[in-house]
């Protein structure tokens, strides 16, 4: 070896350089160790509503179990009067009111009084009961007249028989003129312009159409001064689609909830479809009748029912987060194999114990999977 120096120089330069890779090397492998697990990617497949999802073991799935429930449609519509227990309040005299005693919402007794009209009816009606009762003493002294002279051959019978017919004619007018005076009261004795109208029944005023000082016009006014209706049986209108129609059948009873008493269930009786659908919107009428005691159910509340189907249909139930409820719709997420996911349409159901809910339609069968978490898919799939 000529240069002893320089070989061993070449060696350690070798040496080295093996050294320093080797130690890169290590160096990555432990970055590499340390990083998170990549994140799971997402391909779009041909169909919308497929998805391709690396890692898919990350979405636990849920079988979807079954349940025997009865149909169930809920409606919604609202609290009104119940209309064969409406009584319109009306004034036979015709006038101007001059007192108020009860207005709109007030809860009245039957005799309780109302309203006072001032009415000129009075005096046309004590006129004609003065009349009378001057032509039926005019009368009376006819009949004792004819009476005496029939008695002393005077007269003939025929004459007589007029006589008393006058004094009967004068007894009917008279009779008819008192009884007008007492319906407008007033009384014949104290004969007053003011006419006091009373509550026919008992129940609550639900409308007004009269204020102080406005016109009356008795029997003949088209529209009337009060309105009084017991609310303590109310009716409940429903609009129900006429595809869902059939859901409903006269004589059963649905469950009536109110957002006031969110709490509190009533038994409503269907009395009654509609025989005429709206022709806009494709839905019939249906009447509801139910007991209101306390009255809490107030006139124009909007009201939940729930009709009950008579037959029990088979339903899935799967866990509550596996339905996702996105642009106003409700969707679950099925595994198709090979890392890949269909997006279902369905329609939720009611909540069950135990975090589950039903679905009611779509196309999600029991036995199927579904992922159990299905906003964790759909975040990664807008990712």
């Amino acid at each position: 070896m000529k240069n002893p120096a320089l070989f061993w120089g070449a060696v350690c330069l070798v040496l080295a350089t093996v050294l320093c890779s080797s130690c890169g090397k290590g160096s990555q492998a432990q970055a590499a160790g340390d990083e998170a697990p990549p994140k799971a990617e997402v391909q779009q497949d041909d169909d919308a509503s497929n998805f391709k999802v690396d890692h898919a073991e990350r979405f636990p799935l849920a079988t979807a179990t079954e349940r025997e429930a009865s149909p169930d449609l809920n409606v919604t519509g609202t609290v009104s009067p119940d209309v064969s227990r409406q009584v319109p309040v009306v004034s036979l005299a015709s006038g101007r009111v001059v007192e108020i005693d009860a207005r709109l919402g007030d809860e009245v007794k039957k005799g309780q009084l109302l309203f006072k009209v001032r009415s000129s009816d009075i005096a046309s009606a004590f006129s004609d009961y003065r009349k009378a009762v001057v032509n039926e003493q005019l009368a009376k002294v006819q009949l004792d007249r004819a009476q005496t002279l029939y008695d002393h051959g005077a007269i003939a019978k025929s004459q007589l028989e007029v006589a008393q017919n006058a004094e009967q004619n004068a007894k009917v007018d008279l009779d008819t003129a008192t009884e007008h005076l007492k319906l407008l009261d007033s009384d014949v004795n104290h004969p007053t312009g003011i006419v006091s109208v009373v509550a026919p029944v008992s129940g609550v005023i639900t409308d007004q159409q009269i204020t102080n000082s406005s016109g009356v016009q008795g029997l003949a006014n088209p529209v009337n001064p009060l309105t009084i209706s017991d609310l303590s049986h109310v009716w409940i209108l429903c609009d129900v689609y006429e595809n869902n129609l059939s859901q409903v059948v006269v004589g059963e009873f649905a469950d009536v909830k109110l957002n006031a008493y969110p709490g509190k269930v009533w038994k409503a009786r269907i009395a009654n479809i509609g025989p005429i659908l709206d022709p806009n919107l494709r839905t019939g009428k249906v009447r509801l009748e139910v007991e209101n005691p306390g009255l809490l159910m107030k006139l124009g509340m909007f009201v939940t029912a729930t009709f009950h189907g008579a037959s029990k249909e088979k339903r899935a139930v799967v866990p509550a987060t596996a339905i996702l409820h996105l642009h106003d719709r409700d969707w679950v997420y099925t595994p198709i194999g090979e890392g890949r996911f269909r997006r279902l349409e369905v329609v939720s159901g009611n909540t069950l114990p135990e975090g589950m809910q039903e679905v009611l339609k779509g196309d999600l069968k029991p036995g199927m999977q579904v992922v159990a978490n299905a906003l964790v898919l759909q975040n990664t799939v807008e990712q």
